[in-house]
């Protein structure tokens, strides 16, 4: 690269600023649910399976045998978690995020979220343009006409990819039924 020009760099605009906004949620109660659902799909997988049949017939091991021992070593393990938690339970919780950190995921995962059903409104392409520009404005910083020449590149590119050259059948909206696809 020369040494005219701006680089771009990506990274988080407050990372040297300390983060005292106050946890959202602890290490702690994050493992905690997340062992307790892991372990209710193990149970729930488990009684499937037995009900399916867990016996070893004549021609073999019936249907459920092993999905069931699989689900039983899954709900064992989440067990063994739940255990290890609960005997830590006194001791103070480290955050697992704070407001400030959850403010910058939701930052993506709304508008990641908002993606799907504006697909089968507007289509893939005009959808990937929105998002694409979207976040390199808004989280990235980066400048609009940038942004927006990006965004359009790529979403050309992946018309051109999809719809041209491999034939792919994907959600269109009006703007690509305005052009005959």
């Amino acid at each position: 690269m020369s040494g005219q020009g701006i680089e771009i760099v990506a990274g988080d605009p407050d990372a040297d600023v300390p983060d005292d906004s106050p946890a959202v949620a602890s290490q702690r109660s994050v493992e905690t649910i997340t062992l307790a659902v892991i372990l209710a799909f193990a149970l729930l997988m488990a009684w499937d399976n037995w009900r399916t049949g867990i016996a070893w017939e004549s021609t073999g091991p019936a249907a459920g045998y092993f999905p069931f021992y699989v689900a039983m070593i899954l709900g064992g393990a989440c067990l063994f978690g739940l255990v290890v938690e609960l005997r830590k339970w006194r001791a103070p919780a480290e955050a697992f995020v704070s407001r400030n950190q959850f403010k910058r995921v939701l930052q993506v995962f709304v508008p990641t979220l908002l993606f799907v059903p504006v697909t089968q409104w507007l289509g893939l392409y005009v959808a990937s343009f929105i998002l694409i520009a979207g976040f390199m404005i808004v989280v990235g910083h980066i400048k609009a006409w940038k942004s927006l020449l990006t965004a359009f590149i790529f979403s050309a590119l992946m018309f051109a990819t999809f719809e041209i050259a491999f034939d792919v059948i994907m959600p269109k909206g009006p703007l690509e039924h305005l052009f005959g696809y």
